[in-house]
């Protein structure tokens, strides 16, 4: 098991004393001013990253309407220009360089017709496949939480219908479990059959805890420490002969630490 954290939960020092992994949080590491790369800050941090010992994953800039997230790097994979492969392209490329186990990415938002939108998502997502595969990294597309209306790809059976889609060796699923509990309104065993049904395409996995229901602030989305809601995270047992990184999207260090022993008691369980 590869247990890691997102860039943002604490420095990459504290980082690597606890885990096996970090997650290169690409819109959020500062590294972006007005969409350009800042290359010597981007260096400073691999410089960093180059004295620990840790597996990478990136997230890859993404679609969101929030005060925190910024706005030079918006991205949403259902409607693409040269600006958003760019971002996309620079964080494929970083994560080819750093051997990177892979590459999250969130699939597109809903605008005027679902159909035409998935439409546009997938040859999107074809055309990043490609990228992907010229730099030997592994895509993962996330599943979204079905507590916003305007996600795609919040079923199990809708981002299994996008991989095939797309039909690339180099785009497979990022299982997020929060995600998962939220569409499924807390109901473990309907997150337990979208934890089968996505099985076999998962090459990446995003833990965090939520109530399991919608609230004013994200959506629900709420990124608590495992233990901390109500997921059940035997769930990740499901999905059998998984070897990647499971990555906890928490913000401090005092949840990782809560997070740790809650998720690999939970693994354990399948031993």
């Amino acid at each position: 098991m590869i247990l890691g954290a997102s860039s943002f939960a604490g420095s990459l020092a504290e980082i690597a004393s606890e885990l096996h992994s970090v997650e290169l949080y690409m819109p959020k590491l500062g590294v972006y001013q007005d969409s350009v790369l800042q290359k010597d800050i981007l260096g400073a941090i691999l410089d960093e990253l180059s004295t620990l010992d840790l597996h990478t994953s990136l997230h890859a800039p993404y679609f969101a309407d929030t005060p925190t997230y910024p706005k030079d790097v918006v991205v949403d994979t259902a409607n693409m220009g040269d600006v958003e492969f760019r971002l996309m392209g620079e964080s494929i490329e970083l994560a080819g360089e750093l051997g990177s186990k892979a590459v999250v990415l969130h699939p597109g938002r809903i605008n005027g017709s679902h159909d035409a939108s998935f439409s546009r998502m997938v040859s999107n997502l074809q055309s990043l496949a490609k990228m992907a595969e010229g730099h030997g990294v592994m895509l993962g597309l996330e599943n979204k939480e079905g507590t916003d209306p305007g996600n795609m790809c919040c079923e199990a059976a809708e981002l299994v219908k996008a991989v095939e889609a797309v039909n690339s060796d180099n785009l497979g699923a990022t299982f997020d479990i929060g995600h998962a509990n939220l569409t499924c309104a807390g109901d473990i065993e309907k997150v337990r059959r979208f934890a089968k049904e996505l099985a076999p395409y998962v090459v990446h996995v995003h833990v965090h805890d939520n109530g399991g229901v919608w609230t004013d602030q994200y959506d629900g989305d709420e990124h608590l420490a495992p233990g901390a809601g109500t997921v059940d995270y035997t769930v990740l047992n499901e999905l059998k002969g998984y070897k990647g990184i499971f990555n906890m999207e928490l913000f401090s260090m005092e949840d990782v630490l809560q997070g740790k022993g809650t998720v690999m008691q939970a693994l354990k369980c399948s031993k």
